[in-house]
């Protein structure tokens, strides 16, 4: 029974693929907390996974140029960090702009507003920083959307161009424009027009 519960926590793991962060909640309709506890305790010592931050892991991605484990994703870790306690949260404009490549930097920290208490976390050189906030957008169903509206507001209606509208698209799943459009139809009135342009072939279908 044991080992059955410990491959279906290596399917789910590996079910997500690399790069995916979690913590003992997202096993716990498999287990009981204390099995899945230990369970990612040694997958950490057998080199499987690895620990981030306490009661944080990753499957790490690997640099088949560098030939060793690449750092952490840190949306990923952020995503992590509010199933497990809890926490709406949202990207802040750096790490928006992050996530759709349209930043040629990496911050040396990623701000996330979140509906929980302020916190703080070092990830190697990285700090990963949570604000408490009123979260603005909090009606918004879709991550990608929230990403986009605080992308844009990052940047701002007047560096808005053709080529940044293109690289949303391209960044946005085509599958997701229709609910994204959907989703966004209460934000800012220049940033809906910007996401209606991202999402323009749904639109005009």
């Amino acid at each position: 029974m044991k080992q059955s519960i410990e491959n279906k926590i290596v399917a789910r793991i590996y079910g997500y693929g690399r790069g995916w962060a979690f913590s003992q909640i997202d096993f716990t309709d498999l287990a009981k907390t204390s099995t899945v506890h230990w369970a990612l305790y040694r997958f950490a010592q057998e080199g499987k996974i690895r620990r981030v931050l306490r009661g944080i892991y990753d499957y790490p991605r690997f640099s088949k140029l560098l030939q060793k484990p690449m750092p952490p994703e840190v949306h990923q870790v952020a995503k992590a960090l509010a199933r497990k306690f809890g926490w709406r949260i949202q990207p802040g404009g750096a790490a928006a702009l992050n996530l759709m490549n349209l930043s040629t930097q990496v911050p040396s920290q990623f701000v996330y507003f979140s509906d929980g208490p302020n916190r703080s976390y070092k990830i190697g050189e990285t700090r990963l920083t949570f604000k408490s906030q009123a979260l603005k957008e909090a009606g918004l169903r879709n991550e990608e959307t929230a990403v986009l509206v605080q992308g844009l507001k990052e940047l701002g209606k007047n560096l808005v161009t053709e080529e940044v509208i293109q690289q949303m698209r391209e960044w946005l799943p085509s599958g997701k424009r229709a609910a994204v459009l959907r989703d966004a139809k209460g934000v800012t009135a220049w940033v809906y027009d910007v996401i209606r342009q991202v999402c323009k072939e749904e639109r005009d279908g």
